[in-house]
């Protein structure tokens, strides 16, 4: 049996039948009408008797699927719909049993399609599903709730900073709602946005200039917000052909005011001789019907084609619908798109701690090219080391594919000698921790790699001149006592690590070098970095504008600008543990300040708040305070002031000899 897609009415199927249907929020029930049961007794043999009787009662019979959300009950053949717009998967009736007791008839056991309904995939036991597509079919609820929060980094077309406070306010609960916000969201129709947003919330509140308007500015809450409704306006309003609307969208977005003005005549008044009736005539006034097409004239200067809209924002939905079921799989991949962006990686990484997904370093022997998911954490792509270029990565793999991981330094030169594979290229492995697994510290590796890579050229040369060496002439257990030893000198300090990760990597990956100074840097600053970012729920930042703050971090960034005067000012980049924020600062305070203000110095800085529109707030410098300069206090303590104060002069001169930056405190 097939159904077409309808709310309630008559239908007639494959085999000739009527059939009443009524449709409600969970189920389809089908009522077979008995006329065409006897047409068919009458006509036919006995045996299609006994085949229309198995029929009659195989399309009275609803059945259930349990284990869904809500119960959903379906005829034979009938398709499950949840909402008279999504058709989802025919079911099979021969996958379905009465239970001994006459209940509701169940799936049988045993089978192992999967069924979708209510925005999720379920288990069950049935056969004979088709056309099995989640992604297109799920409702757009599941995703949307990712999308009203803003957390859209990654997410087509929606991840500007603009973007996402619009879809914060706008909160998406369909693909209509999606395909309205990407049309919306450019210069000219966000002039519309609030009043779109208000006929959302408040339907109530919208007006239509005349009733023809209703059915068609509906779905937009009674804005124009796409090329076709202006073409549709014209047609269903004016009586306009589909070609003459057509002509009428390009003029207008085209901006010629001859042809609009010409057409403005035969939309309000109509053109008898090409069969245009006109508004007038279909009973909208002159005055409403020029009202309409001033409207239409001012939109269309900007308008979007929703034909267009949509193919973004159905990408735009895929994008959220990976994001929210698999984030780890979804932000490897867009890490690995943007590999050669070390910005846009870095600012994924940022956005991957803040969804509680860890990024583990680069690994010569689990790493892939791209950004790998490892365990529920994301590896670090290979091919992202800042200095290897790919086909070097997949020689890495090929070889690790072929003979196994690597098990030692020499082992991976040994083999990996003559692919392109130079001092450069292992000096970066170092660095990233790529090496880490392979039985020494990255310390011992910068000492040694040049002699093991001098080593094994040598050898090299010998065996491609037939010459032996020392090195032929003992056995293979012997051979590892002329290996080059690694050298006691232990592990680089934590802040020399994490500055050649931030070399070869652009960003910190096991640690972070605020991390030694977080108790001075805590007692010293009034706000931390995220206090700058934009808050979720308010669309505001936690410091406002004006407000007098002091932050502390490492100077990650240094732009240096001119003014129109020659002066120079500084645009910088603080990070601290929390994030980063940027710092501006004036020819003046640059110039007292300078000498402070170089990358990789740990700075506190006193300033003044900068809040911006849609984006996180900045500090604007008015001092700046190196962290070695920070003031110390020293406590005394007395057992009474009496004591004190006879002590108090030898005291003095004890201090005298300081230089006066720090406190005591009695």
């Amino acid at each position: 049996l097939k159904m077409n897609e309808k709310e309630q009415g008559q239908e007639t199927f494959e085999n000739g039948e009527n059939s009443q249907f009524e449709y409600s929020e969970q189920e389809y029930v089908t009522k077979t009408k008995p006329l065409g049961r006897l047409v068919l007794l009458v006509a036919f043999t006995a045996i299609m008797l006994i085949t229309s009787t198995y029929a009659w009662f195989s399309t009275q019979r609803n059945v259930t699927l349990t284990g869904l959300t809500g119960e959903v009950n379906v005829a034979e053949g009938l398709q499950i719909s949840l909402d008279a717009e999504r058709w989802f998967n025919t079911i099979n009736f021969d996958d379905f049993e009465q239970p001994a007791d006459g209940g509701e008839w169940e799936m049988k056991t045993g089978a192992s399609a999967q069924y979708i309904a209510s925005g999720k995939t379920f288990q069950n036991p049935a056969e004979g599903v088709t056309n099995t597509t989640p992604s297109e079919y799920l409702p757009v609820s599941s995703t949307g709730a990712t999308i009203e929060t803003g957390k859209t980094d990654g997410i087509f077309q929606i991840e500007s900073a603009g973007m996402k406070s619009f879809m914060k306010e706008l909160k998406p609960q369909s693909l209509e709602d999606i395909i309205a916000g990407i049309s919306l969201y450019r210069p000219g129709p966000m002039d519309f946005i609030p009043q779109y947003i208000k006929g959302k919330n408040h339907p109530e509140t919208i007006t239509y200039d005349c009733p023809q308007l209703e059915p068609i500015l509906a779905p937009t809450y009674g804005c124009i917000v796409y090329q076709e409704q202006v073409m549709q306006i014209v047609r269903d309003l004016g009586g306009f052909t589909l070609g003459r609307s057509d002509l009428l969208r390009r003029a207008m977005g085209k901006k010629k005011l001859d042809v609009m003005e010409k057409e403005r005549q035969s939309f309000v008044y109509g053109n008898e001789a090409e069969g245009v009736p006109g508004c007038i005539k279909n009973g909208i006034s002159e005055k409403v019907a020029n009202k309409i097409y001033d409207e239409m004239i001012d939109f269309a200067k900007y308008a979007f084609n929703k034909s267009h809209a949509a193919a973004y924002a159905v990408v735009s939905y895929q994008t959220a619908w990976l994001k929210y079921y698999y984030p780890v799989e979804f932000m490897a991949a867009l890490m690995t798109s943007v590999i050669d962006n070390p910005g846009k990686v870095s600012e994924y990484i940022y956005a991957c701690k803040q969804m509680g997904i860890k990024i583990l370093p680069p690994d010569i022997n689990k790493g892939m090219g791209g950004f790998s998911v490892d365990n529920g954490n994301i590896r670090y792509g290979l091919t992202a080391i800042k200095s290897i270029g790919r086909p070097v990565i997949e020689a890495i793999i090929q070889e690790r594919n072929e003979r196994g991981e690597f098990k030692t330094l020499k082992d991976f030169v040994e083999r990996m000698s003559g692919k392109e594979v130079n001092k450069r290229t292992i000096e970066s492995f170092i660095k990233s921790g790529a090496f880490d697994g392979l039985g020494g510290t990255r310390k011992q590796f910068m000492i040694v790699y040049v002699q093991i890579l001098d080593q094994v050229n040598q050898e090299r040369k010998y065996s491609m001149t037939g010459q032996m060496s020392l090195f032929d002439l003992v056995s293979d257990d012997q051979k590892a006592d002329f290996d080059i030893p690694m050298p006691p000198v232990g592990e680089y300090e934590k802040e020399t690590k994490l500055a050649f990760e931030k070399e070869v990597l652009g960003v910190y990956l096991t640690g972070h070098p605020m991390e030694e100074y977080e108790e001075k840097w805590r007692k010293s600053i009034s706000r931390t970095t995220l206090d700058f970012q934009l808050d979720e729920e308010t669309g505001r930042t936690k410091v406002h504008d004006g407000a007098r703050e002091i932050i502390g971090g490492i100077i990650t960034a240094k732009t240096i600008k001119y003014t129109k005067n020659n002066k120079t000012m500084a645009f910088l980049t603080i990070e601290d543990l929390a994030g980063t924020v940027e710092v501006v600062v004036f020819p003046k305070d640059y110039e007292k300040n300078k000498n402070y203000l170089e990358e990789e110095n740990k700075v506190f800085v006193k300033g003044r708040v900068s809040e911006e529109d849609d984006a996180a707030s900045k500090l604007v410098c008015e001092s700046v305070i190196p962290f070695e300069q920070t003031k110390k206090e020293l406590w005394l303590q007395y057992a009474n002031k009496q004591d004190f104060l006879s002590q108090e002069y030898t005291l003095y001169e004890m201090l005298a000899s300081s230089d006066g930056d720090d406190q005591v405190i009695i």
